[in-house]
């Protein structure tokens, strides 16, 4: 069965970091293109950022570009989400997600084109 699992999450002050991993198990990343998205209380599921194949195209969210960084590690058949200088609007619950259907680029982080979810991992920004 092919399964996601993030990991990394917690409780973190203001201005600080924190480290998102995504592995996969029952198939290999590397075909597949991958989603960073958020759900935060009150709102609307969250593009964060994308990445495609071979990790030369990443996307971010506006409200994300400077601060966090998408990367993958195909031989570990990971994909990292790097969050620095968190700020409480950044608290949500982070989900990767991946698709093998083809889009443009324009389109890469459409969350309608995903097809396999994780579970989620819970990010607080507090002080």
């Amino acid at each position: 069965q092919l399964q996601l699992v993030e990991s990394g999450g917690g409780l973190v002050q203001p201005g600080g970091s924190l480290r998102l991993s995504c592995a996969a198990s029952g198939f290999t990343l590397d075909s597949y293109v991958i989603g960073w998205f958020r759900l935060a209380p009150g709102k609307e599921r969250e593009v964060v950022s994308c990445i495609g194949r071979s990790g030369s195209i990443t996307k971010y969210a506006d409200s994300v570009k400077g601060r966090f960084t998408i990367s993958r590690d195909n031989a570990k058949n990971t994909v990292s989400l790097q969050m620095n200088s968190l700020k409480p609007e950044d608290t949500a619950i982070y989900y990767c997600a991946a698709r093998r259907r083809l889009t443009t680029v324009q389109a890469m982080c459409d969350p309608r084109a995903y097809d396999y979810w994780g579970q989620g991992t819970q990010v607080t920004v507090s002080s």
